[in-house]
């Protein structure tokens, strides 16, 4: 610890590291000397954990300078994603106190409200002094320790927080350029830009430890997993943005299904990660398919002479860059020295492809505006060409009227003379009219007359009763005046006036509603047969005094023979009742034997 050295990463031969694969030693066990020799020396720039279910044990030494230091210190864990770390310090020989830290405990109980995990220092002890540090983590992770004095870490920490709210502000810079194309253009693949980019904005403050300390700092549950469900919102809606922007529909149906088909096993991993088991969320290698499917479908459709594709092919290589710079920091065994370059690059890359897929909209917008003002020079074009074929037309049709209306007045003259001697035709063919319809009317009247006659009197056959009662309208109206010629009385209270019941000629009591339909109290209530055949099955029986058989009937009516016999028992039934009524009574026997 030297006030002249800012910061010092501890790399190779300067951490010390042992794999417990029982995960059952105390730092009692891991000092004695059969233990501490297993310590061997990182052949790495950093160390890496791979196994969730082992605890990996990691040693280093700590040096004070000759000059006495006016500084204070500071550990710190540059990978604010391991979950748990068990700090030993060494007080004296043999004795340590030990210290809780990681990501698994609430964002309160950490020293300094960063999001990078840190300790200070206690420089008040004497001597070098030993640190152990027992890490268990969910999820792969790179054991940076970085030896800081406390002004240099402010310094950093304030530098590194400015460039990352920088970085937020450009990806909420790109979300309203697109919400406002979206808006001006009303396309659908501009919201699922935005979506993507709010994924993407979201996966890098989880995965920078911004979410932690400010939107969830108590939930070490919900924050294990946050990433994971920010990487898939990414990228299903990456994938949904590629198939609309590129039109894959259309120019590359087999890309277009082949994408489906991935969005659907990437949410069937998904739900896997999410309900089955959440440590398969560090298989965040997953994601090259997606990229290198829209990198793919890119490529196809910019060959295929669509040009916008070209700034999206160059934004999703940024993508495919910085995705295998983070694939070889955190899966490919590799000596990477630390430094911005590396550590930021994918947040580097993922604001390239932004700012190139940017372009490729407005790319796109600007080839839409040509084909818009082509479009619309196209149609003033046409517009001219009609108004100069209609000018024409107009002038052609001027020469015809005149000449048209020279022979319609002519010939207006010749027809207005035949309209005079037509209209005193028309008017002698009028007086005429009106003196036959009313010849007719009493014709008319006289022909009904006589057919009524004619049906009491027995002297009809069907056909010629049909006429008179063509329909249940006309039956109805004939039991109207049966019932009713000498006035209304209603059957319930017996009040005397009513109205048009809800039936065709029927009548409602005006005191108690009661509703009261033809057929009531008539031998036709509740007939299963046309009510003009029952009315002609009646008069039959009538006429030849029940003396005509069911099969005569039958035969005539054109119904089932069972029917006109059950039917015709029920009417000779009711004549044999009132024989004495009917005996003499003429032509209102008629009526007698049809009301009850």
């Amino acid at each position: 610890m030297d006030d002249s050295v800012r910061q010092h990463i501890f790399s190779y031969h300067e951490i010390y590291e042992f794999v417990d694969k029982q995960g059952d030693l105390k730092i009692q066990d891991i000092i004695k000397p059969t233990v501490s020799l297993r310590f061997m020396p990182s052949v790495s720039f950093t160390p890496k954990t791979y196994d969730c279910e082992y605890t990996y044990w990691y040693r280093i030494r700590l040096k004070k300078s000759a000059v006495v230091s006016h500084e204070n210190w500071v550990l710190e864990f540059y990978d604010q994603t391991i979950d748990h770390i068990d700090m030993y310090v060494e007080l004296s020989p043999g004795q340590f106190k030990q210290y809780r830290l990681g990501a698994g405990l609430g964002f309160s109980n950490r020293a300094f409200h960063h999001k990078n995990i840190t300790f200070l220092i206690d420089k008040s002890l004497p001597g070098d002094r030993v640190y152990y540090f027992a890490i268990r983590s969910e999820q792969p992770a790179a054991v940076m320790i970085v030896l800081k004095n406390l002004t240099w870490f402010i310094q950093y920490g304030l530098r590194e927080y400015i460039l990352l709210g920088a970085l937020y502000g450009m990806i909420l810079i790109f979300c309203l350029y697109n919400f406002l194309l979206f808006f001006a253009l009303r396309q659908k693949q501009y919201i699922y830009y935005i979506l993507y980019n709010l994924s993407i904005g979201i996966y890098e403050i989880c995965s920078n430890g911004i979410a932690y300390q400010y939107f969830w700092p108590n939930s070490p549950r919900w924050n294990e997993i946050a990433y994971g469900i920010a990487l898939y919102s990414a990228a299903t809606f990456a994938l949904f943005f590629t198939r609309s922007f590129l039109h894959l529909k259309t120019k590359a149906p087999l890309l277009d299904k082949l994408i489906i088909g991935t969005i659907v096993l990437r949410s069937i991993f998904f739900l896997a990660c999410l309900l089955v088991d959440k440590h398969l969320f560090v298989y965040k290698v997953i994601e090259i398919v997606p990229i290198l499917l829209a990198l793919l479908s890119g490529v196809y459709v910019w060959r295929k002479g669509y040009h916008p594709a070209r700034f999206f092919v160059a934004g999703y290589s940024f993508i495919l860059i910085g995705f295998l710079i983070r694939l070889i920091k955190r899966v490919i065994v590799i000596n990477l020295p630390f430094g911005p370059a590396n550590f930021y690059s994918l947040s580097f890359c993922l604001l390239v492809e932004m700012l190139f897929v940017s372009f490729a909209i407005s790319d796109n917008v600007r080839i839409l505006k040509r084909k818009k003002e082509k479009a619309q020079k196209r149609i003033i074009l046409e517009l001219q060409h009609k108004h100069t074929l209609k000018d024409d037309l107009n002038r052609q049709l001027e020469i015809k009227v005149q000449d048209r209306t020279r022979e319609v007045v002519e010939k207006s003259a010749i027809i207005e003379k035949k309209n005079q001697e037509l209209m005193e035709q028309a008017q002698e063919i009028s007086r005429m009219n009106a003196l036959l319809q009313m010849d007719n009317a009493v014709l008319h009247t006289n022909i009904e007359e006589v057919t009524q006659a004619r049906v009491m009197s027995k002297e009809v056959n069907f056909d010629e009763f049909s006429r008179i009662y063509p329909d249940n309208n006309a039956c109805f109206k004939f039991l109207a005046h049966l019932k009713w010629e000498n006035g209304f009385k209603c059957l319930k209270c017996g009040h005397e006036t009513a109205f048009n019941g809800h039936t065709p000629y029927s009548k409602r009591c005006a005191s108690c509603d009661y509703d009261e339909s033809v057929t009531t109290n008539t031998i036709f209530h509740k007939t299963k047969i046309p009510i003009n055949k029952a009315f002609y099955l009646v008069y039959l029986l009538y006429s030849t005094q029940g003396k005509i058989s069911s099969y005569k009937l039958s035969e005539v009516l054109e119904i089932r023979q069972a029917t006109c016999w059950s039917y015709s028992a029920k009417i000779l039934k009711v004549m044999d009742e009132r024989k004495k009524e009917l005996r003499n009574a003429g032509e209102k026997g008629w009526s007698r034997l049809v009301l009850e």
